[in-house]
């Protein structure tokens, strides 16, 4: 009997829905996705993949961004479906938490909700990937491994954050504008060092505030500027220099990272961004490295996707970085 089955269930407000897609045939050469996922916990065992959604547009919302995340779970799911695995493997959809409603502490609740169940799938054994949602998603994981036995036995935790902008506003209320500030904040509570670096930064879409807010806090950065596709030996070396420095790491991929003609469905289109090659290259060191405990993707928003591009783009890195990771 697995580990997952001896424990409680995780915590999501909404099962997952069967996933489809094309089918080619019977055997392993013809293994998609949607052959893969799973729905129930009982199926699976210690080191599958497990998949679970953060539904959330409160977040964006409160940053007065673009809404529209909070359907960007199901969209990715769709868009993952049909794509075909190099290998057999078997993951576990666990659902969704869902971010709804009108009391003032909605998001919070949602993340705890979250925290809750990425800590259950990684105590499991499980590989998570959290399927978002707006940004606000990456304090929900945050608070899933604060949980975690293997953050409380010691282990030093580094987040590294695909992204045009730090995510370090301090602000009243919470939103996908403040996750890392919570992280950074929360980790001086609890006596710990913040390892936090961000790839991908836009001088253009950061303040001189949120600057200095990440150079008080020891935050190391990569501009998008030099994230090209002839900086990738100044990217690798960043990569390896953050790795060496932790050894469990949460991954943040913000879609906004990526050039706005590669995923227009986002709260906050780059005019200039990171290629994809790039950051598809990051995604791949960091799976490699054995450290990679879990994965969440931000803020595609199907509203405002062109031709399923973003979906595509968030399908892929996912499908790399598993595939690479398990």
């Amino acid at each position: 009997m697995s580990t997952f089955q001896e424990a409680a269930p995780p915590v999501t407000d909404v099962p997952s829905r069967p996933w489809s897609g094309r089918d080619d045939g019977p055997g392993a050469e013809h293994l998609r996705w949607h052959h893969a996922v799973v729905l129930d916990p009982g199926a699976t065992e210690p080191g599958d993949v497990a998949f679970v959604g953060f539904a959330s547009d409160e977040g964006v919302r409160r940053n007065k961004g673009r809404q529209g995340a909070a359907q960007g779970p199901d969209a990715l799911r769709r868009a993952l479906a049909s794509m075909a695995l190099p290998k057999p493997l078997r993951a576990l959809d666990a659902g969704d938490v869902q971010v709804t409603g009108d009391a003032d502490d909605a998001l919070e609740a949602g993340q705890e909700r979250l925290g809750r169940a990425v800590a259950h799938l990684v105590d499991a054994g499980h590989r998570v990937v959290v399927l978002g949602g707006g940004h606000e998603v990456a304090f929900g994981t945050y608070g899933g491994l604060e949980r975690t036995r293997a953050l409380n036995a010691g282990g030093r935790l580094g987040v590294l954050n695909l992204d045009a902008h730090f995510d370090l506003r301090d602000e009243v209320r919470p939103s996908s504008g403040t996750p890392f500030l919570q992280m950074a904040r929360s980790e001086a509570r609890h006596g710990r060092d913040f390892h936090y670096r961000v790839l991908g930064i836009s001088q253009a879409a950061n303040t001189e505030t949120l600057f200095r807010t990440a150079e008080s806090l020891g935050v190391r950065y990569l501009a998008d500027t030099e994230c090209g596709l002839l900086d990738v030996a100044r990217v690798d070396a960043f990569v390896d220099e953050f790795l060496a420095s932790c050894d469990l790491v949460h991954l943040t991929i913000d879609l906004d990272v990526l050039p706005a003609a590669v995923a227009p469905g986002v709260s906050a289109p780059a005019a200039y961004g990171v290629p994809m090659e790039v950051v598809e290259r990051v995604c791949t060191r960091v799976a490699r490295s054995g450290r990679l405990v879990v994965v969440d993707v931000a803020e595609l928003n199907p509203e405002f996707d062109v031709d399923q591009r973003t979906a595509r783009a968030a399908a892929r890195l996912v499908h790399r970085t598993v595939t690479t990771w398990a």
